[in-house]
């Protein structure tokens, strides 16, 4: 019988892949068996996440993309498609947060928090389904959110709203394209170690204390979900968004620690206006 979580021969395109969280799942997706294109603005990040997964005898392949930029998206898809053939998963995992109170938050800082966790996400759904339709082939988005969406964090409003429309906008399409077999999924990640606040080792340590589970998460903990999305063994979920954060309302619990703090698939630290 074929393996129903197999995503073996799955053509990937994963923004956002050259580091933390976006850079496990292209290496898991890789190393199952599915050809991967990833997606960044830093050519030396994407390079080292391509190089470690044709090391390891995957298959990788890379852009360099403003995801904020519809055009940039359009032509990722359509680069992918010239490469691999085909597409058959879309993981939109770009993203960050701008640490500012409201009262300090810019035009800007607002806007650039929505162009990045939002816009992006619109336009890498808007892609993808354009070309699971010409294929006639069906296909899967998973939109990579956060708990932040969810419970809130203090100075990180602009991105929590925008990670909150992410969540409505997996729902509204999961609903608009079920007839076409294209399922739209979110995962929501809480605290995950990565290498951005390895830095940080008090805050590691502190917020592994304060976890119902006892650790931080692992980048692949947020990973594996996402190939579960991309499978067949999900075939019959659509507009699910799932909290991967080891404790669900965690969040609330949590105090201010250390000299950062990890949300997500970013790293936000003390100084306001940076973004993670």
């Amino acid at each position: 019988m074929k393996d129903p979580f197999s995503v073996d021969g799955k053509v990937a395109v994963i923004t956002g892949g050259g580091t933390g969280i976006g850079a496990a799942i292209a290496r898991e997706f890789a190393m199952r068996g599915a050809p991967v294109m990833i997606a960044g603005r830093t050519a030396a990040t994407l390079e080292r996440t391509r190089d470690h997964i044709r090391q390891a005898g995957g298959r990788c392949e890379l852009s360099i993309s403003d995801v904020t930029k519809p055009e940039a998206v359009d032509g990722l898809i359509a680069k992918a498609v010239r490469h691999y053939g085909r597409l058959d998963v879309m993981v939109n995992s770009a993203g960050g947060g701008i640490v500012a109170p409201i009262t300090e938050m810019t035009n800007e800082i607002w806007r650039a928090d929505l162009a990045v966790n939002l816009d992006a996400y619109f336009y890498g759904c808007r892609a993808a389904a354009r070309q699971f339709i010409a294929q006639k082939s069906g296909g899967a988005i998973v939109n990579i959110s956060t708990s932040v969406s969810f419970h809130g964090w203090p100075t990180l409003a602009a991105y929590g709203a925008a990670k909150a429309g992410v969540n409505n906008l997996t729902l509204s399409l999961s609903l608009e394209l079920a007839h076409l077999g294209i399922r739209v999924n979110g995962v929501a990640p809480g605290p995950i170690r990565i290498e951005k606040n390895e830095n940080f080792p008090e805050y590691l340590e502190n917020m592994a204390r304060q976890q119902p589970i006892g650790r931080m998460g692992l980048p692949e903990e947020v990973a594996w979900p996402v190939i579960f999305f991309a499978s067949d063994a999900s075939g019959f979920i659509t507009g699910e968004t799932i909290l991967v954060e080891g404790g669900r309302g965690s969040r609330s619990n949590l105090l201010r620690v250390g000299s950062g703090r990890e949300e997500g698939n970013i790293v936000v630290g003390p100084e306001k206006g940076k973004r993670g």
